[in-house]
């Protein structure tokens, strides 16, 4: 009887156990783009942008300048489509809504309006 009993239980434990989605979305990596003027939409100073995105929806942004973070902050991600909505938790940066194209140089993701976002690294 207690074994019948651990096998039900060892059963439920299995079959319960769900699986993990793989995502293997091409925007996952590291994407950065060059600041070419002194203050970027989010008025920051910096020279350099930095976007981490992960499998799970999330990521990290870093804002550089000389070769130092000056912002770091976390994002979360979605797609609707072909539409990348960026959005910043905990801040007043207002969601980035971008799409991503293929170059000669490499992938890279462009604002909706049609301003470069960033380029894959």
């Amino acid at each position: 009887m207690k074994y019948v009993f651990s096998c039900l239980i060892l059963m439920v434990l299995v079959t319960s156990c769900s699986k993990i989605e793989e995502n293997n979305d091409p925007i996952i990596g590291i994407w950065s783009h060059t600041v070419k003027t002194a203050t970027n939409t989010n008025k920051m100073v910096v020279d350099n942008e930095e976007w981490i995105f992960n499998d799970v929806y999330l990521g990290r942004f870093h804002g550089y300048k000389g070769g130092q973070v000056v912002y770091l902050t976390d994002f979360s991600w979605s797609v609707n489509g072909d539409v990348y909505i960026v959005s910043y938790p905990g801040t007043d940066f207002p969601d980035d809504f971008v799409k991503m194209k293929e170059t000669d140089d490499g992938m890279i993701l462009m604002r909706t309006e049609g301003k470069l976002f960033a380029e894959k690294q």
